[in-house]
């Protein structure tokens, strides 16, 4: 099922909140003001193509779909056409046709905040647009070094920190995809080993939008001494989005999540976490926690939680895990 298209108006601003700060660069709106932001926009979701999508232990409604995705797709509809329109324009300029380039939205936010399920229901939404069908989806975990390098490194309780990628090779990955490159290849990372999967990777051929997904995509770059400037890889978005919530309720959705695959794929001899498996409740809450506070929430205060500022939209969770306020970036 595919969505109707919009007509080519603004996006109306006399719902946000009344009481707006107007020296914020963004403008405030609850759930339900950004819901109104749908207009008359179908859902084009069923209750079972949503739990397909949901990540391991996530919570999400189709009520929040329609009321906090739909509209947020219909936004990047509206900007993906008028760019596409933009590349028209200018191949015509030109004289010449110019390599189809995709329009590339980046997806931040904290371990256990739910990035992957929003990216994928994303995807799903806006290939649903008809301007737009061709939607592909790449999270930056696959760019993490092997877990060889990073034993060599002694970097293993650094994993997810920003010198735990190969940035080099996902610069170079975002480059080509948005230079119009044919069958570009991203590696794959299995949470399940915990680990790069080898000889497997994911080809991104031409699409019309491309997300990208992970914990860091938002930071700026940071030279050392005596390096000339380069491209980093929030430089190659056209839109951001940053998921975030209190530090208490991510802590706790991090601990619960754990809990609950200590009692399903962890207990698989070949998982990585397979040790964990066996652990008493008391004890596997005290080892989520030490995990959580050694290694995610030092991650998300030092390099995460800065770049929050820096994106289009700011999705904020409440305890419920429920989105409860959208923040969207003036223009």
């Amino acid at each position: 099922m595919s969505i109707a298209g919009d007509s080519p108006v603004n996006v109306p601003t006399n719902v946000a909140t009344d009481a707006q700060d107007t020296t914020s660069p963004y403008r405030s709106f609850t759930a339900a003001e950004w819901g109104k932001l749908r207009k008359d926009t179908p859902l084009p979701l069923s209750e079972a193509e949503l739990e397909e999508l949901k990540g391991f232990g996530e919570r999400v409604s189709l009520d929040e779909v329609s009321e906090i995705y739909l509209p947020l797709s219909r936004l990047i509809n509206l900007y993906v056409r008028e760019t596409q329109e933009l590349y028209r324009v200018t191949s015509d300029f030109l004289g010449h046709a110019q390599a189809k380039v995709p329009y590339i939205i980046g997806i931040a936010g904290s371990v256990a905040v739910g990035k992957s399920t929003s990216a994928r229901i994303m995807r799903t939404l806006l290939a649903r647009w008809p301007n737009h069908p061709k939607v592909d989806l790449i999270t930056t975990d696959g760019f993490l070094y092997p877990n060889r390098v990073l034993e060599e490194r002694k970097m293993m309780d650094r994993k997810g920190f920003p010198e735990s990628f190969d940035a080099r090779r996902l610069i170079q990955f975002l480059s080509d995809v948005k230079a119009g490159a044919r069958n570009v290849e991203a590696p794959v990372y299995s949470h399940f080993s915990y680990d790069i999967v080898p000889d497997e990777t994911i080809v991104v051929d031409q699409p019309d939008i491309l997300i990208v997904e992970g914990l860091n995509v938002l930071q700026p770059w940071k030279p050392a001494d005596g390096e000339a400037p380069q491209p980093f890889v929030s430089d190659f978005f056209d839109f951001s989005i940053y998921l975030d919530a209190d530090e208490s309720a991510i802590r706790r959705w991090y601990i619960e999540r754990f809990l609950s695959l200590r009692l399903t794929s962890f207990k698989d001899p070949d998982a990585f976490f397979h040790r964990f498996a066996k652990l008493s409740d008391e004890e596997a809450v005290a080892t989520a926690d030490g995990i959580w506070t050694s290694i995610n929430l030092a991650n998300l205060r030092k390099n995460i939680l800065p770049t929050r500022q820096r994106a289009q939209a700011i999705l904020i969770k409440g305890e419920d895990h429920r989105i409860r306020d959208v923040m969207l970036r003036k223009l």
